[in-house]
């Protein structure tokens, strides 16, 4: 099979969660161990870090790769879903993986691997670990997908384990309190393995410990130990995050420059810094790595969709946030971007509790609805009628591209126009 023909038998032979939802959710992880025997353990060849959570576990996986790639190692980076390409799951110091590489290891395993009765994921999962493997990789930044517990990159023993937070998300799978949720999350707390929780949270803090106990590991809760503080002279808009991070009271990073913008980056940070002085027991990552690192995540992992900047006056940004707390957190950052009126190119999956989060939404927009070109995307219109319960006014458009060509028909020179409520709806526009 060439490339296109290949992806079309991923896509549409296997069942996919990010386009068809829970349908396509494995609540064990006996495929992923036969597979792992198929391929001869692959995952047993390289050094990892696991990192779960609700919201922030990309943007940490990408900065952390970014860290240990200028402190010298060749890093794998394995993290879903994609934006634009497939292979964006699958990168070697920030390269993405070759079309002949993908093609090969479905050819050679298709057969066996149908046996199995594999998943997309747990697909994507064999094609992750066999290709670090022959790759060589000093250390591999892998990202769960879904929960932890089951979630079919649970097979790998790393050197740390992270979480970056717990908040409403997945309900339908993962459990409908936030107890319920930390528990799959913490499934990845292996035994004698360090833990780093990135948001200390009450509700979710005695789980995390009980389990972390159960396994005699280590926990570290990151924003307890470090505090950040922007620069005053901050504008969104920048180009880069300036900040001086804390270590109680000792400051020990001045003028830290991050070229992810969004200013919940900053719990982000915390939870990498510590990850790092954890990480430094086995491998030599100095100060420089972590300044240069931090100042380019985009251009050295090709990361995109968190507060990205798509075009200058009037003014484009868009964000894969697309939950309760993700929202939120964009939510500040808008109202901290100066802008004279705001234009909100929305589209949602229908598989959310879609309610909490128009509720959240300003009334003041003006909202342009829309349906991401997958399965689970929620009708426009259907979308449409549910903000209009919350006095959220606009019209429904046919794709993305439309919505976001419209509200720019629109905009003045001093506006804001925002693209996001799902990956899918930011996918179809960077």
């Amino acid at each position: 099979m060439n490339y296109q023909q290949t992806l079309n038998y991923l896509y549409e032979q296997l069942p996919m969660f990010h386009r068809i939802g829970a349908a396509a959710y494995k609540a064990d992880l006996d495929n992923t161990h036969a597979l792992m025997q198929l391929l001869q353990h692959p995952h047993e060849h390289f050094k990892s870090v696991h990192i779960a959570g609700t919201n922030g576990k990309g943007s940490t996986s990408h900065i952390l790769a970014s860290i240990f790639q200028h402190a010298g190692y060749k890093v794998g980076l394995y993290t879903s879903p994609h934006l634009k390409d497939f292979r964006e799951r699958i990168r070697v110091n920030g390269k993405m993986i070759s079309k002949k590489n993908v093609c090969d290891f479905v050819d050679d395993y298709k057969d066996e691997c149908e046996k199995i009765q594999l998943s997309f994921f747990e697909w994507t999962v064999g094609l992750a670990f066999d290709y670090f493997k022959k790759q060589k990789v000093d250390v591999a930044i892998i990202e769960t997908g879904l929960g932890g517990r089951l979630d079919s990159t649970n097979v790998i023993t790393p050197l740390l384990s992270i979480i970056t937070n717990i908040s409403f998300d997945h309900q339908n799978l993962l459990g409908d309190t936030l107890e319920k949720i930390a528990y799959e999350k913490a499934g990845i707390i292996k035994k004698d393995i360090p833990v780093v929780i990135g948001q200390a949270n009450a509700v979710t803090d005695k789980v995390f410990i009980q389990k972390a106990n159960q396994e005699n590991s280590e926990i570290y809760f990151a924003d307890k130990a470090y505090s950040v503080t922007v620069s005053k002279s901050f504008k969104t808009t920048n180009e880069l995050l300036t900040v001086d991070v804390k270590e109680k009271s000792k400051l020990i990073y001045k003028n830290l420059k991050l070229d992810l913008t969004g200013n919940y980056q900053q719990k982000n940070l915390v939870t990498v810094l510590q990850s790092i002085e954890l990480l430094q027991k086995h491998f030599i990552i100095n100060n420089k790595a972590i300044y240069n690192g931090l100042k380019s995540v985009k251009s050295t992992t090709g990361l995109q969709g968190r507060w990205q900047i798509l075009s200058k006056k009037p003014l484009v940004i868009c964000d894969t946030a697309h939950n309760e707390d993700g929202i939120k957190l964009v939510l500040k950052n808008i109202s901290n971007t100066p802008h004279q009126h705001l234009h909100f190119v929305l589209g949602m999956v229908n598989d959310k509790d879609i309610d909490k989060i128009l509720k959240m939404l300003p009334r003041k927009a003006t909202y342009y609805f829309c349906k991401a070109n997958i399965p689970r995307g929620l009708d426009a219109m259907i979308l449409k009628e549910k903000a209009t319960a919350y006095n959220l006014k606009g019209n429904a458009y046919q794709s993305v591209k439309k919505s976001l060509n419209e509200a720019i028909q629109n905009a003045s020179f001093n506006d804001l126009i925002f693209v996001g409520g799902s990956t899918f709806t930011v996918a179809e526009v960077v």
